[in-house]
């Protein structure tokens, strides 16, 4: 058993320095995969008492089975699988081993948890618990009233600038992931806060092209959003987890609900996939069938007015 134990501690410094060296994962990459194979080396010892080399496909998959069993989330997971795959093509390629025994385990399917979604009264409770005849107070409601009828990521609203804006035609420019633009309606609700919060604005620089400032003048950081919707969810006495991308979600929740068709919120929402716009909904696939096969756009009269 010694020999056996020797020969996985060997092979735990050859594979951290080829992971190192050769693909120059990062510090904490590698020190989460040296932490996955310790796992899966000490429970490879004590259940079956082999070296690397003889380990199977049955063993890698019991051993999955009892990460299931200990709770671990399927990221977790997936995570562990991932770090074996990547030490048994290690050793398939030094000619430790003459085939892979991962080949025939199946990663977990990944839990997609959607966060929580707000009702329109939800909404308005919120926009209710800002005083907009101070200066943050009419930010923060306009912050609110954009982020749930446009469904901007926090990093997109942070960073939206004054010619971003073009009221006249009733849309928003957005810069999203990858620096790609899309053009964004605004609803005349936002549109008026907006205008109202640019009586407050007071950049610190005239030239300051940011939108949403904070009291020094300064760009308005993605933390202080948080605080933000956070700080009125409390007042407002919400008690679901509140965050700016619960606004995005039920933006888009309550355009399809209201008849939208998901290929345009797709657009909206800045999405690559349709499939990550429908993670975005609380609506079931029967519902999401009928929506797509549906032409008309019958959207929530808040969202839309323009």
């Amino acid at each position: 058993m010694a020999d056996v134990t020797k020969k996985w501690e060997r092979l735990r410094a050859d594979y951290k320095r080829y992971i190192k060296t050769e693909r120059r994962l990062s510090a904490n990459t590698v020190e989460a995969y040296v932490d996955d194979y310790n796992e899966f080396m000490h429970f490879v010892l004590r259940i079956y008492g082999v070296a690397p080399e003889e380990v199977n496909a049955a063993m890698i998959s019991r051993f999955m089975q009892w990460l299931y069993s200990a709770k671990r989330s399927s990221a977790s997971q997936a995570r562990r699988l991932s770090g074996i795959k990547s030490l048994y093509n290690y050793l398939l390629i030094t000619e430790r081993v003459e085939q892979l025994p991962t080949e025939s385990v199946d990663a977990p399917k990944a839990e997609r948890l959607l966060p929580d979604v707000l009702s329109v009264a939800e909404i308005d409770a919120l926009l209710r618990t800002f005083d907009i005849t101070t200066a943050k107070g009419c930010r923060d409601s306009a912050i609110v009233e954009v982020l749930y009828s446009t469904g901007l990521r926090v990093t997109e609203l942070v960073t939206l600038r004054m010619n971003d804006l073009f009221f006249g035609e009733g849309y928003v420019r957005v810069i999203g992931k990858g620096d790609k633009q899309r053009l964004v309606p605004i609803s005349s609700a936002a549109r008026d806060k907006i205008q109202l919060y640019m009586e407050f604005r007071k950049p610190e620089k005239p030239s300051e092209p940011t939108l949403f400032l904070n009291n020094r003048g300064k760009p308005l950081t993605r933390v202080m959003v948080f605080t933000i919707i956070r700080q009125a969810a409390e007042r407002a006495g919400i008690t679901k987890s509140i965050s700016p991308h619960t606004l995005r979600h039920s933006y888009a929740t309550h355009l399809l609900e209201g008849g939208a068709n998901i290929r345009q919120v797709q657009e909206l929402l800045g999405h690559e996939s349709i499939s990550t716009t429908e993670v975005y909904t609380h609506l079931d696939r029967r519902h999401l069938r009928s929506v797509v096969e549906d032409s008309f756009v019958d959207v929530n009269e808040r969202l839309t007015d323009m």
